[in-house]
Order: C-alpha cells, then structure tokens, then sequence
C-alpha cells in the first residue's frame, strides 16, 4: 500500500501537537504587517499576533501560501511518501485552492489529490484527523479522500465577532454585509455558507451570541454521526473553554478541543472572537 501524506494550510486551527502526532504537513499563510511579512503560526504565533493587535497603529493583511510555498512543502513531504492527499480551506475565501491546484501541476510525476473543503479552522482540521486515521489503518487515499469530501457539507464554522470592521475590511465580509450599520449594541453571529463568511442572526449580547451558536450547532448535528467538535478563539481562551464545556452537555461530541485561530484567521475576525467548528463523520 502506497505511503500518503496530509497536507494542509496554516487556517487549519489545528493543534501542534496532533499535527506532529499524524505528521499532517502545513503550508503558511502570509501575514502582512507594513513592510515586513511573516509565516503564519511559523514566524507570527497566535499569542504574538493578538499582543501586537493592540497597539499596532496599522492593521495587518493577509495574503494566501504561494504555488511556490505548497511546492516546496509537497515537496518535503514526498520525501517520506508515494503520494498525497491536500486538504485546503475553501476556496470562496482564499486563494490558495488554486495555489494548491499550481503547485499539483508543477509536479507532474507525483500522485497529488487536492480537495477543497469549502470551509476553515478546525471543520477542516478535523477532516485533516480523520482522514489520516484511515490512513494509518491501511485505506488508499482514494477512501481518504471520499470520506473528506463526504464531511465537508456536514461541517461548519459558526462564530460571532465582537465587531464586523475586521472582516470588513479585510473583504471577507460575505454575506454580514447586510448588518453593517445596523450592528451598534448587537453581536453578529455568522457562520461559513456555500464557501462564504454569512450571517446567521445578531443579538443583543455575547451571551445570547454563545447560546445562539450551541443552540444552533446542537440542531444541525443531531442524529447525522459521530460529531467531532472544537471551541475556536481569538485571544478568548477562558471563554472559549466555558463554551465548549456548555456545548458539550447538548452536543455530546466523540471528540472535542479548544484551539486558537491563525493569525491568518484573526486579521478578518478581529480579537474576542469565539465559536464553534464542527464535523460529522
């Protein structure tokens, strides 16, 4: 049985620790900040990034993994495998799918399947989990790659931001555009839809934002499979904890995690961001 490797990009939320533990490969985003420009979670980490929000006068950017960065990381990771099995985040909110597909091109010789997972943070990292599990038990990438493409219509992000301006400028706005200028004293609450950042409602408080997403996630995963589950956040550590503890008494997950967003993630969400990334399968 050929040898596959996973490889993703840096928006996975995912753990070191399990990407270490099931050697999942992952290509960084980039970090613009003024002149100088960084390696997302590489040469710009979660806690530095926020620490750094603060204060900062400019607002970072972000630009996806270069064809030339997802090149060098197959690259690095054909060195120990026959072929490859990419999982990146989707497509209607990055580049890199098609910087993926450019890099697969330009290693005509090697077995690449590039899936595009139509969402982000950990909906996908949990595929990533997944599908290198099968892989460790001795299914083909073939398998790998259905289950994977099977779970990414049962996944989701589902968040609420503590203000829209980050995503706004950023032009991830999607489909929250419509509770721009109407957002004063309510939380948004958004979700990823068709590939794209959409809103889901807006209340009055976080408190009914963090009741609205678990309601929500509660409804959509029941009765559909083993959910594996994860609280995500941007410098909220204590509140996302608090969030996946209450999640988990109504969800039930087989797995679960708290995590924090990329950097990547955060200069379009902004800090205080939390929610809930989950995938059935």
């Amino acid at each position: 049985m050929p040898k596959v490797a996973i490889v993703t990009d840096s928006t996975v939320d995912l753990p070191e620790e399990l990407a270490q533990q099931y050697n999942i490969h992952i290509a960084p985003q980039q970090i613009i900040w003024g002149t100088e420009t960084y390696r997302d979670r590489y040469e710009m980490k979660p806690s530095d990034f926020y620490e750094r929000l603060k204060t900062s006068k400019e607002n970072p950017r972000t630009s996806q993994a270069s064809p030339g960065t997802l090149k060098e990381v197959y690259q690095n990771a054909l060195k120990n495998a026959d072929a490859l099995l990419v999982i990146i985040l989707s497509s209607g909110l990055s580049q890199t799918y098609n910087s993926a597909m450019l890099a697969k091109n330009d290693l005509p010789d090697a077995k690449i399947e590039v899936v595009d997972t139509r969402v982000i943070s950990m909906a996908m990292g949990y595929m990533c989990l997944v599908a290198a599990r099968m892989l460790a038990e001795g299914k083909s990438l073939e398998e790998a790659k259905t289950k994977v493409e099977n779970m990414s219509p049962l996944s989701n992000v589902v968040f609420t931001v503590d203000t829209l301006d980050y995503l706004h400028r950023g032009g991830r706005i999607g489909g929250a555009q419509r509770f721009i200028g109407n957002a004063l004293n309510f939380k948004p609450v958004l979700n990823v839809k068709d590939g794209k950042v959409d809103a889901l409602e807006r209340v009055r408080t976080k408190k009914k934002a963090v009741e609205y997403i678990i309601n929500f996630v509660a409804e959509r995963t029941a009765n559909k499979g083993p959910v594996h589950l994860a609280a995500i956040h941007a410098n909220a550590e204590s509140e996302a904890k608090e969030l996946l503890e209450a999640a988990k008494s109504r969800i039930q997950p087989v797995e679960a995690l708290v995590t924090s967003m990329s950097p990547a993630i955060g200069t379009h969400t902004g800090p205080g961001t939390v929610g809930l990334a989950y995938s059935i399968g």
